[in-house]
């Protein structure tokens, strides 16, 4: 399966910069998904958790505040105001992204329907770290 590159850049510097088979984002309209070769399109995200498939098939996820992305058929960059890894080597290092995770969501508290779907992926991502 052919891969796709993938940056997701913040005011504060990198998150995310490498290969991925594909890429969830949470748009304006709702989740899409992006492929290698996938159209070229340039949209607004709102809060939520963008879900990257590695090439081992392994699933990061990153909680985003809000952004904006764009698309061509090699490279996807995503540009936003805020953003926390979910991820870690161990149980602290996880706690410690949850915890910014959830000081993240406070942040955005105006937007509850968004703040109840990544309330919900960040509890699953928590299980499925630990």
């Amino acid at each position: 399966m052919q891969m796709l590159k993938l940056e997701i850049l913040t005011p504060n510097g990198e998150i995310y910069n490498g290969s991925a088979l594909s890429v969830t984002l949470p748009g304006e309209e709702g989740e899409f998904g992006v492929l290698a070769e996938h159209s070229s399109l340039c949209t607004l995200l709102e809060a939520g958790v963008i879900d990257i498939e590695k090439e081992d098939k392994s699933i990061e996820s990153i909680l985003i505040n809000w952004g904006v992305v764009q698309v061509d058929e090699e490279k996807v960059i995503v540009l936003v105001e805020g953003a926390v890894a979910i991820r870690g080597e161990n149980e602290s290092e996880i706690a410690h992204a949850l915890e910014e995770a959830k000081e993240l969501i406070e942040s955005i508290k105006d937007n509850s329907p968004a703040i109840a779907a990544v309330s919900a992926k960040i509890e699953s991502a928590a299980q499925n770290l630990i």
